[in-house]
């Protein structure tokens, strides 16, 4: 479906186009992922899933790699829009978008109008590699801890609303499963937006229609009590897989991981120590950069025993054999652009693009939003280092990182009852009419259902960016072909004279070092 070069008017103005080949997380896996790729081959090699992230990221938003050629309607205005990996490791871009596009469902169709507060549950660091690849035992943790959750609100609401039963009170919440923290480490944790009451039944009828009541503040005593028992739930989860909360009691037996796939294993424990492994510091943690002087620990109220560690500030977070209940944040439900940007929040892509840095030494800094307890604001390493955390950030196959529980679930009978019904416009994302070509093109058939949320929506929603509007005459643009293959998309720029691929970024100087201390193949 090619057209001449001279049907392709010039645009008077252009949109800004995602250029991820100037970004300093495209330039740094460009030039360190091969080198990398071919020392992790040489121990067993890394797993398809971890390769594929990284070759379609290297792929996503380059115009040569394919693209779509949208046709303004009114003035044939022509302009291309590249096609992204859609992947849910680490590229910005892509995880952004599914960022938008999940906080916009949770928002308008799960979450309902009644106070929600963000309940966040730490791990010790030996179980963030165990839980990071297998999704069997990071589902049966998840449970335990939403569980722990469940009973209190519904203890709690038998004692402060004079219940007859626990039974018939109702909760709900939504939890995503975390991979990284700031520092990019492999951190698995847990974020749930859990409704901060309970649903009963009017005159304990069950038939009758559900009706909320919002709870008081939980007291430090129900989150010790919630920390407690959920450590206690998982010592016995982890006892049947033959693991402790102890690393003393660990029989120290290496995990399947790391027999089947030492490389992968490798990069987990290097990525969930937060260790460097190229340069100066290799079997170190990183560089720090200090903003201030350490300011004075907080107080905690702590026990010699075996007893939940509970802070002794005004804020319900307690801890117990090195799981962290947090518990403070609560939204008023009926305030929905809060309640979104809450959604966002706990859905965030691990690497945020204007977080990291090339120094002039080479090395790349990575800051933080906020400083950490002892000042430190960003972390320096060399660009080889970030290669390992990111094959982390990669979930496995079939690795849910959102989950619903109670009456949010999807086989849950009292779901319809409670859920909101979604406020926009059931037209603004339905999208335009297409010509049987383009649906064939694009691998789709009449009768296919349309997306949750289309991605020119959520660019308009998000980025305040209309794609589908010509930014010459404002007229409504077409869908004229979809470049697959790398003959399409040469073609396609040729004609609008933009040339062939452009040549690759150099980088200065670029040293791979020849042996990373990651372990290939040790112990």
């Amino acid at each position: 479906m090619g057209h001449p070069a001279h049907a392709f008017p010039k645009p008077e103005r252009s949109r800004l186009r995602h250029r991820p080949e100037s970004t300093v997380l495209y330039q740094t896996v460009e030039a360190h992922w091969p080198k990398f790729l071919e020392r992790a081959e040489e121990h067993g090699g890394l797993p398809r899933f971890v390769v594929k992230e990284f070759e379609e990221y290297l792929r996503c938003g380059r115009l040569e790699r394919g693209c779509l050629h949208l046709v303004c309607r009114k003035c044939g205005y022509s302009e291309l829009v590249a096609l992204s990996c859609k992947k849910r490791g680490f590229c910005p871009s892509c995880l952004g978008r599914r960022m938008a596009d999940t906080a916009v469902h949770l928002e308008q169709s799960v979450l309902p109008r009644v106070p929600i507060r963000h309940w966040i549950c730490s791990l010790p660091w030996g179980l963030r590699a165990l839980l990071g690849y297998d999704r069997k035992l990071c589902a049966e943790v998840v449970s335990a801890f939403m569980a722990e959750v469940d009973r209190s609100l519904r203890w709690r609401a038998k004692r402060e609303l004079g219940l007859g039963s626990m039974g018939v009170a109702h909760t709900g919440a939504v939890v995503a499963v975390q991979r990284a923290d700031s520092a990019l480490r492999l951190n698995v944790h847990f974020h749930a937006l859990v409704l901060d009451g309970v649903y009963v039944h009017q005159d304990d009828d069950p038939s009758a229609p559900l009706e909320f009541r919002e709870l008081d503040t939980p007291s430090h005593a129900d989150i010790a009590e919630v920390a407690s028992r959920t450590a206690t739930r998982i010592e016995k989860i982890l006892r049947a897989h033959g693991r402790s909360l102890d690393p003393e009691l660990d029989d120290g037996s290496p995990p399947d991981l790391a027999l089947d796939e030492p490389g992968l294993a490798a990069c987990y424990a290097a990525a969930a120590r937060g260790i460097s492994v190229s340069g100066d510091r290799a079997g170190q943690p990183p560089l720090r950069l200090i903003a201030s002087p350490e300011p004075p620990a907080r107080p905690r109220a702590v026990d010699a025993t075996d007893q939940p560690i509970v802070d002794a500030t005004d804020q319900p977070i307690a801890e117990v054999r090195g799981i962290n209940i947090h518990a403070v944040q609560v939204v008023d439900g009926r305030d929905r652009r809060r309640v979104e940007r809450l959604c966002k929040y706990i859905t965030r892509p691990p690497v945020a693009q204007d977080r990291l840095e090339r120094r002039a030494d080479g090395k790349l800094e990575l800051g933080f939003k906020r400083a950490w307890r002892d000042g430190t604001r960003a972390l320096v390493f060399e660009p080889a280092d970030i290669i390992p955390r990111l094959v982390a950030a990669v979930p496995p196959p079939r690795f849910h990182l959102l989950r619903y529980f109670g009456v949010l679930s999807s086989h849950s009978s009292r779901r319809r009852r409670v859920v909101p019904t979604p406020t926009r416009d059931a037209t603004a994302n339905k999208p335009p009419p297409a010509r049987g070509d383009q649906l064939e093109l694009l691998g789709e058939r009449d009768d296919a259902p349309a997306p949750r949320n289309r991605w020119a929506w959520l660019l308009a929603h998000v980025f305040a960016a209309d794609v589908e509007t010509c930014p010459r005459c404002s007229g409504p643009m077409r869908w004229a072909e979809l470049a697959k293959t790398r003959a399409e998309s040469t073609r396609l720029l040729a004609e609008h004279g933009l040339g062939p691929r452009a040549p690759p970024v150099e980088h200065a100087k670029v040293r791979v070092p020849e042996q990373l201390m990651l372990g290939f193949g040790e112990g």
